[in-house]
């Protein structure tokens, strides 16, 4: 990167400092991954030149000819990692990817019922302060307080609010919720109400990619994702359907006059409806990425993300925390640290301390605001990434433990840093990208 050094020493600084900090410490939001070297190398070309708007082979620009190919690629990947009709892979994130799901789906004004916020739902699932919650009427549903579900979404539950309110769309997926959902008991519900199902598996789409977690696709209308996260992409999103159906909503194609797919409505509503010009240079990425996924070393990485994050729950469960549901299906972990007499927020500063970085999250039932919160989200996927094994993430968990159990103490910070620098070191990740 000498060119950049010489050009803009500023940015080159800023972007030094951040190579660091992920190479020289542990990274556990569970939103968060690595990218490997080609991934990084396709975003970085002179693709992000050029603007193509529309589809491939039906572009609004000329000279398309060769970021078709690109486009083509990742398409015809995605369809064949996720086994399904069609895919647009031009989102610019899992949020717009999300927006054009609700253009489709709903009217301003709507209602549709998704996974509460603060019970590991995701802003863009109704959240007040979001377009999702400010355009359309948002219902929630959520986990049980106690019992043998505590922790847990009760499907008996989801069809009682479902059957109170009549949604147009139904939605699933969650950025702080450890368990695997029942597609097929959603899907019954949703016919029951005659509401669309929608399902956005941003957190675990490279897990279900690989088999190991319940499949999406058969039973939803249409499902969003992140390529990022498990996935292990660059930062962008999509959207999936599959198997492809005639709208319902009486649209048609204007000379023909025959019924559009769902795929054509979902195709109109990322462009013109969202957003103009895609990103060629991230969506050459995201099919370096999805080639990856299609290996079989990925269902390795990925058994071992689930296997970690096991490990990772019931290490902390060992040691007296409570762990939200008890414990883990896919890649994360929620820690209630209420009873350990610690913020969210608290939490999450005395372990950046330690080079740890972790971030605070509401738990179901919270008393504390979103900006404070009781408890902190863990997850396993970058650091699997990296080689960590169970081995590591057992003494991951002993070094968290280490910062909260005194977690004022500047020295006791400074030690665990010396220990996470050293495990580092032991397995290093990006020694190419600052020269």
């Amino acid at each position: 990167m000498s060119v950049l050094e010489s050009a803009d020493p500023a940015i080159f600084d800023a972007i030094s400092k951040e190579v660091a900090r992920q190479n020289d410490g542990f990274e556990l939001i569970a939103s968060e991954n690595f990218v490997s070297r080609a991934v990084l190398e396709a975003m970085g070309t002179p693709l992000t030149n050029k603007y193509a708007e529309g589809l491939p082979g039906k572009r609004y620009y000329g000279g398309c000819q060769f970021v078709d190919i690109a486009e083509e690629l990742a398409r015809e990947r995605a369809k064949e990692l996720f086994g399904c009709d069609w895919v647009n892979v031009q989102p610019h994130s899992g949020a717009s990817a999300n927006a054009a799901v609700y253009l489709t789906l709903l009217k301003p004004g709507d209602t549709f019922l998704g996974l509460d916020l603060s019970h590991g739902g995701h802003l863009t699932h109704g959240s007040p302060v979001n377009f999702s919650g400010i355009l359309y009427h948002a219902e929630y549903y959520g986990v049980e307080a106690e019992g043998e579900m505590a922790g847990r979404i009760d499907m008996n539950r989801v069809r009682e609010k479902a059957k109170e309110i009549q949604p147009k769309m139904i939605s699933i997926g969650a950025s702080a919720y450890s368990r695997d959902f029942d597609y097929e008991a959603f899907r019954s519900i949703a016919d029951e109400v005659d509401a669309f199902l929608w399902m956005d598996m941003a957190h675990t789409a490279g897990l279900i990619a690989a088999g190991l977690l319940n499949d999406p696709l058969p039973h939803c209308h249409v499902v969003s994702t992140t390529t990022h996260k498990t996935l292990r992409g660059p930062r962008a999103g999509m959207i999936l359907v599959g198997k492809d159906y005639e709208n319902s909503f009486g649209k048609v194609a204007p000379k023909s006059g025959r019924i559009k797919m769902m795929s054509e409505l979902f195709d109109s509503a990322v462009f013109p409806g969202i957003q103009g010009g895609p990103l060629m240079h991230v969506i050459a990425s995201k099919a370096v990425a999805f080639g990856e996924a299609l290996k079989p070393e990925f269902n390795s990485y990925a058994a071992q993300v689930i296997e970690n994050a096991t490990v990772m729950a019931d290490e902390f469960v060992n040691l007296g925390y409570s762990v939200v549901s008890g414990g883990t299906d896919n890649h994360l972990c929620l820690i209630d640290l209420r009873s350990k007499g610690l913020t969210g927020k608290e939490a999450e500063a005395a372990l950046q301390g330690a080079e740890i970085t972790v971030n605070k999250n509401m738990v179901p039932f919270d008393d504390q605001s979103p900006f404070v919160t009781s408890g902190i989200r863990l997850g396993t996927p970058a650091m699997t990434t990296r080689g960590f094994g169970p081995d590591e993430f057992k003494s991951v968990v002993s070094l968290i433990d280490d910062v909260l159990t005194e977690a004022t103490n500047a020295d006791v910070q400074e030690k665990v840093r010396v220990e996470v620098s050293r495990m580092c070191q032991h397995f290093p990740l990006y020694d190419f990208v600052v020269a």
